[in-house]
């Protein structure tokens, strides 16, 4: 089974497809089209050329990738989507319209990113499931019928967690139906702790924890108890950090007392946040227990992953058996160092 080594590029962050050095990775995200009230997978016209040449401009520097077309992302809302999958009609809608956009412009698959646990109700985890089933068979189909030449691939980006709970509700994924139906689950391993969130520093997406806290390896072992295979697992990478206003510069720590985000939510590039670093010779810290960096420098107090932390999550996935790992978001990276780090360091 191919390894996945996937990073994904978004239309506004100002990096043009053709800066992309594609040749560290095996599939790329388009992040992303949307999905409308009527069901409809739509593009912006703003995008639709950049849509449309994605994939040969990245095959200037890898001829073999493979894209994938991302639908949804935090932008569209939850209920939109819950709406779609409710009733067999719609979901054909929504069927039809993301492998006829797909086929057009040329990608190779699909990836679903419904925020799903944002629902306060489990019939969306019935739906969901028949969703994917309809996904799946209707793929097959069309690739026995139509002059493509291969079935396209069929994804789904997914909260760190199977499963939440909404009161006195569990809301869970149907890891059945995705297990069945989808070739892998890209899972967002990341945004765990954040300054808005917490008044003491903490790394946003350590690898390890102690004391029961949430982090990347327990969060990867509850997809697997959850029933969902190794092979089919995509580890997601951040290629960004939090920055934290510490109360006591000279307090600087990992659970140092903080007063909220630097900047209006704190996040920074990995990009932005090398910088950060020489120009203001910050101290660096790589915490190999937690598997995770940060920084400080004055009252700036940032948790990152750095080329140790990257190295580290990716041996992790490798060892764990698990199908590959993906990069949030490449645009973030700096020369490519981490791309780079992350695609040479799977065994």
């Amino acid at each position: 089974m191919a390894v996945v080594k996937a990073g994904y590029w978004l239309p506004d962050s100002g990096i043009p497809v053709s800066d992309i050095d594609a040749s560290f990775f095996t599939h790329f995200f388009y992040a992303f089209a949307d999905l409308d009230p009527q069901n409809q997978v739509t593009i912006p016209p703003q995008d639709q050329i950049t849509l449309s040449t994605f994939k040969t401009t990245l095959q200037r520097s890898n001829p073999s990738i493979k894209t994938l077309l991302s639908i949804g992302g935090e932008n569209t809302p939850a209920d939109y989507f819950s709406s779609m999958a409710s009733d067999a009609t719609s979901r054909k809608e929504f069927i039809d319209s993301s492998i006829e956009i797909a086929l057009k412009h040329s990608f190779d698959g699909l990836n679903l990113d419904w925020n799903f646990l944002d629902t306060e109700t489990d019939d969306d985890t019935t739906n969901l499931g028949l969703l994917l089933k309809e996904w799946r068979a209707n793929v097959k189909a069309k690739a026995t019928s139509a002059s493509q030449p291969a079935e396209l691939l069929l994804t789904a980006s997914v909260y760190h967690s199977p499963e939440r709970r909404a009161g006195r509700a569990r809301i869970t994924y149907p890891v059945d139906s995705m297990k069945e139906n989808l070739d892998w689950v890209n899972v967002k391993a990341y945004d765990y702790y954040m300054p808005y969130s917490f008044q003491v520093t903490s790394s946003h997406a350590p690898l390890y924890e102690r004391h029961g806290r949430l982090c990347t390896s327990s969060c990867i072992q509850s997809w697997i108890r959850a029933g969902l295979a190794r092979d089919k697992i995509v580890m997601g990478l951040n290629f960004y950090g939090f920055a934290f206003k510490l109360a006591d510069p000279a307090r600087n720590g990992l659970g140092a007392p903080a007063i909220g985000p630097f900047t209006a939510d704190g996040k920074m590039s990995y990009k932005e946040i090398d910088a950060f670093i020489q120009k203001n010779e910050a101290a660096i810290l790589y915490k190999a227990d937690l598997g995770t960096n940060y920084c400080h420098s004055g009252s700036t107090w940032i948790c990152y992953d750095d080329v140790k932390a990257i190295k580290t999550k990716v041996k992790y996935a490798s060892r764990e058996g698990l199908r590959g790992f993906f990069a949030w978001n490449v645009t973030d990276d700096d020369e490519w160092i981490l791309s780079g780090v992350a695609s040479v360091m799977w065994k």
